[in-house]
């Protein structure tokens, strides 16, 4: 039962002034239990009925009467509360739950429809470093989320493989390269060629016009350039995918930049002939100061492409090979310039699909010492914080549980599930500096925390012998305490379809906190396994519930959920 869609029902039929959509979205949910489960404003009435909205509210209460589904209906000023008969709620949503269980929270909104979610996308031959972990997770995080919520998704790593970089790194495995020693540490020793070459091109700016050189012939396809760049790619792909199985994450694609580098051509035709393209001391620009944004360029001097060029090229592949619903970016904030600019860019080309293109722009991460910058080797590696995180919790459990089973798998779990988890429990907007301390703590609202939850949970489901989930008496669960968790659960469906509006997965982790904070405290208040059968399967069915809704939740944000910790 949609206990929103019945009183949106039940009103319509009292109000006809308003749409039965427009009453459903103005349903709230109280801030404090004690005023209902449900409320509806009567604020927009007021103009209608040109009376004061604390007494249409009333009137409303008259015209609905005494209905079973309804514990009370009653008035808080101008709104009118609704409280669930405890029994019928409790027995709603407990039972939605195990019957659906790991679909519990999903819909058929997206129906089908495709989107392609864009993110992680690290340079090649460049260190996979902490600041990659935001567009990773969350990127990751929405991907599950649309998918969970009936859309078609299409996970792309836009891999930067392509640009002057490629040049600079030829130039640097020419001068000073080993392949042996590349290969038997493959991204370590890129680095040092990188930033060998910076360091060189200071005395030496020669080094910087050959490596235009080197790239433009990359571009034209030069057999030692293309035979260079492959070899570069190759070794840093196994790189990242070590990364990227620890996090449990998959791509769809692979396209990065590279892939669009035949189809640039035809977009750069598009927009001459279009009249879009402006020449600006030899280059080619896009005029955007009508938009208040400065010129795009896309085109050099020398005819090479840019970084914008290949993501206009992306796009409009992608709409004719994808036919996207939505098309959403996950990449730092410092970009927003960069894609209202391309975004734009393909509007004045006519293509009106250009309001689909999404960015979900975040917030970025510095260290103690300072920005991170691969040019002076001053980063994390990714893969060094998700090992920490392991070796940790592999100390934590050899002091608390020594015996459990498994503890490898389990360690790998919950260490690299804190370090998931602590990155997705704040808004995406926000900056911070990376701690070690702070990473390698489990304490308070953490990973763990929810996960020694659900392994709680699990633990009581294992420790009783009753069927838990069948013929189960609903009238014995009506305390305060367990009617809030009941509430708390109910929310999870809105939870996913707010998340997925806000491009948010930050919503979710903290929903799953608040039900573990809930189940804790019920937990603590109530004993579970008790003489009385019938108030223990009761109970246990809650629990039950509870267990899998923390589980469905972190599976969403790429977290595991174990049975035992």
């Amino acid at each position: 039962m949609d206990f929103k869609k019945e009183i949106a029902d039940i009103l319509n039929e009292k109000i006809s002034e308003l749409n039965l959509e427009e009453i459903q979205s103005m349903i709230e949910i109280p801030p404090n239990s004690d005023m209902g489960d449900f409320a509806f404003p009567c604020f927009k009435l007021a103009k209608v009925f040109r009376k004061a909205p604390n007494l249409i509210a009333q009137d409303v209460v008259e015209a609905i009467g005494d209905n079973n589904l309804f514990e009370k209906i009653d008035t808080a000023g101008a709104y009118v509360n609704f409280t669930i008969d405890k029994m019928t709620f409790a027995k709603t949503v407990i039972e939605e739950i195990i019957e659906k269980g790991e679909m519990f929270g999903s819909s058929d909104l997206g129906q089908n429809k495709n989107v392609i979610v864009e993110f992680s996308s690290p340079n090649i031959a460049k260190p996979f470093h902490i600041g990659h972990i935001r567009t990773t997770v969350i990127g990751s995080a929405i991907n599950n989320i649309f998918k969970f919520l009936g859309y078609n998704t299409i996970a792309i790593n836009h891999l930067g493989d392509y640009g002057t970089q490629f040049g600079k790194l030829i130039v640097a495995i020419n001068a000073w390269g080993d392949r042996e020693v590349i290969k038997s540490n493959p991204i370590p020793e890129l680095l040092k060629l990188y930033i060998k070459f910076h360091e060189e091109a200071e005395n030496k700016p020669e080094l910087e016009d050959e490596a235009r050189m080197w790239f433009k012939k990359l571009e034209d396809s030069d057999e030692e350039a293309t035979e260079l760049w492959k070899w570069i790619r190759d070794v840093s792909l196994l790189e990242f995918n070590r990364v990227y199985d620890m996090l449990g994450i998959k791509f769809d694609s692979y396209a990065g930049e590279s892939f669009y580098s035949d189809k640039m051509p035809a977009v750069l035709e598009e927009m001459r002939s279009k009249d879009i393209l402006q020449k600006s001391q030899g280059a080619e620009i896009v005029d955007l100061e009508p938009y208040n944004m400065p010129p795009a360029l896309i085109t050099k001097k020398d005819g090479s492409t840019l970084y914008i060029t290949r993501d206009i090229a992306a796009a409009i592949y992608r709409k004719n090979h994808y036919d996207f619903h939505k098309n959403i970016y996950v990449v730092g904030s410092q970009q927003n310039l960069h894609f209202k600019q391309w975004i734009k860019i393909i509007e004045l080309m006519g293509h009106e699909w250009a309001k689909d293109c999404i960015h979900v722009p975040f917030g970025m991460i510095s260290l103690e010492e300072g920005t991170m910058s691969t040019r002076k080797g001053r980063v994390v590696f990714l893969e060094d914080v998700l090992n920490k995180a392991v070796e940790r919790t592999k100390e934590i459990i050899a002091s608390k549980n020594p015996n459990l089973e498994d503890k490898e798998r389990v360690a790998k779990e919950v260490g690299i599930g804190a370090v998931v988890f602590q990155e997705l429990s704040n808004n995406r907007i926000k900056d911070y500096t990376f701690s070690w301390d702070r990473t390698l703590n489990f304490d308070g609202e953490s990973g763990p925390y929810v996960q020694y939850t659900h392994a709680r949970a699990s633990s009581l489901i294992r420790k009783s012998e009753l069927e838990c989930t069948k013929d189960v008496d609903y009238k014995l669960l009506s305390e305060k305490e367990v009617m809030d968790l009941i509430r708390i659960l109910n929310k999870f469906p809105e939870v996913i379809i707010d998340a997925g509006r806000k491009h948010e997965p930050a919503v979710v982790t903290r929903y799953i906190i608040d039900v573990a904070q809930a189940f804790n405290k019920f937990y603590h208040d109530y004993s579970i396994l008790v003489e009385d059968k019938e108030l223990q399967k009761a109970r246990l069915a809650l629990v039950h519930a509870s267990k899998q809704t923390i589980k469905n939740g972190l599976k969403l944000i790429g977290v595991a959920a174990p049975e035992r910790m």
